[in-house]
């Protein structure tokens, strides 16, 4: 069984990898979350141990940027905050398993196990919202059945508020969510890129609710 350990902890690498070889796993590493993403792109590997805090791209936007690519690869995620919120991100953003540092190596392998038998996922249903569909794995988008060119950006924008239609998303959990932590980003980067996405797919449907955030309509 192949793993892909993406970490830049140096000391605790080399010791998983010694301890990962033992149980009879073979183990690449990266160090940075640019060579973790190219190697679980091109590499056949049985699953992905993947760090939260990288070098370069975070966790969050390596396991978003497999899922989009339609690369399901189980990805078991590391980090050490233990914030409900954070691991919930983690999994919507398409990891399959969380596990908080530090960590026990034998709960580490009984997870990585677990990932094995149950495989890759299946790949996602077609998300909609009223005359919006958005497909999660091709990255395509559909308004009114007519094809919308997205930037990437814009796509993973309007991907999470698809999945939250109907409810009022405030500024700071679009920036959270939607904007990698790692990269500047301007303050009024929501209000720019809401009003590039209502030119795509039409005003009607994206509101804006004054003081508080933005809504679209399900």
């Amino acid at each position: 069984m192949r793993v892909l350990l993406v970490d830049d902890e140096e000391r605790m690498v080399a010791a998983l990898r010694r301890g990962l070889a033992a149980e009879g796993f073979v183990v690449e590493s990266a160090a940075d979350g640019s060579t973790g993403l190219r190697l679980a792109q091109h590499g056949d590997f049985d699953a992905v141990v993947l760090d939260v805090m990288l070098p370069g791209l975070s966790g969050y936007e390596v396991v978003r940027r497999l899922r989009a690519q339609a690369n399901w690869v189980p990805v078991l995620m590391l980090s050490a905050k233990d914030g409900e919120y954070d691991q919930a991100d983690a999994l919507d953003d398409g990891a399959d398993d969380y596990l908080i540092k530090p960590f026990s190596f034998v709960v580490l392998v009984a997870r990585i196990r677990a990932l094995l038998r149950r495989g890759a996922r299946a790949r996602p249903v077609v998300l909609s919202a009223g005359e919006l569909k958005l497909d999660p794995a091709s990255r395509e988008v559909w308004v009114q059945d007519a094809p919308a060119d997205l930037t990437p950006r814009e796509f993973v924008l309007l991907e999470y508020l698809i999945r939250n239609a109907g409810r009022v998303i405030g500024k700071a959990e679009l920036l959270d969510h939607v904007w990698d932590s790692a990269t500047e980003v301007a303050p009024n980067a929501v209000e720019v890129y809401v009003g590039y996405l209502r030119r795509k797919i039409g005003s009607d449907q994206l509101l804006t609710v004054r003081g508080v955030g933005y809504r679209l309509l399900p």
